[in-house]
């Protein structure tokens, strides 16, 4: 059986996972290192396998990178000028010769989408949620995103989607809307 994925959709959500992601981390090094992810996750619409590959200078003094996305091989501004503070702070607390943003602590590499995906599922099960998984990242912030704009040609755009209804889709907009008109709805 496959779980359909969800976005993150309140405020109040985000602010109980992130809680929950510093609750299940092993140590406090950890915490900080899954509450960036998560935070750079849901703050660029950056794919899982794009976040972890993040190399310290990509990042280091920098409001924006530009990077190749794997999936697609497109070239994509990465804009990081809200998370500039939050990325100083982990940095200055790492190993000078770390080259990895979120490095494994199994060799020289960087953590694995599967370790991400358990990360996630790990602060998702304390707060009892079965709709939780790596896209729910890239989702929270294509929902949130087209909430405040409602710009969904730009999103399409970030995303590297085809259509916009992909892209409604994708962010469970369209079910949101949906719903919303069939609420009151009475023949």
């Amino acid at each position: 059986m496959t779980v359909d994925v969800q976005p993150l959709r309140t405020p109040q959500e985000i602010a109980e996972f992130r809680d929950a992601i510093k609750v299940s981390a092993k140590s406090a090094a950890m915490a900080a290192r899954n509450l960036l992810l998560f935070n750079i996750g849901i703050n660029t619409g950056l794919r899982i396998g794009d976040i972890v590959n993040m190399r310290v200078e990509d990042v280091r003094g920098r409001s924006s990178f530009v990077t190749r996305e794997g999936k697609t091989q497109k070239s994509r501004i990465v804009h990081l000028s809200a998370l500039m503070a939050d990325i100083a702070d982990y940095i200055d607390g790492l190993e000078p010769s770390q080259e990895y943003l979120f490095a494994s602590r199994k060799g020289g590499n960087h953590i694995s989408t599967t370790q991400a995906y358990r990360i996630l599922t790990a602060a998702a099960e304390l707060l009892g949620r079965k709709d939780v998984g790596t896209h729910t990242l890239r989702k929270t912030f294509g929902y949130h995103y087209y909430k405040r704009t409602h710009d969904v040609a730009t999103l399409m755009e970030i995303f590297n989607h085809d259509s916009q209804a992909t892209t409604k889709r994708y962010i469970g907009i369209r079910n949101d809307e949906i719903a919303e008109t069939l609420r009151d709805f009475k023949l």
